[in-house]
């Protein structure tokens, strides 16, 4: 399962630099919207999941204490 995420976060990962640079180089008015949006995502995305793996680390060591403690 964790390979599964895994390989699903490198391909969101993959198709957000794809779309930065895809943006980078339109020549369209909304372009520079584009733009920043997804250069946030592309940083904001990987943070995120960063903090959802830490919270369970956290979350599942509680657990196993606690289970171990009873």
């Amino acid at each position: 399962m964790k390979r599964l995420f895994a390989l699903i976060g490198a391909v969101i990962l993959a198709g957000m630099y794809i779309s930065t640079l895809c943006f980078a180089l339109m020549k369209s008015p909304e372009f520079f919207g584009f733009l920043k949006a997804s250069i946030a995502a592309t940083i904001i995305v990987p943070v995120l999941i960063y903090g959802y793996i830490l919270i369970y680390r956290v979350l599942k060591e509680k657990r196993n204490k606690d289970n171990e403690d009873n």
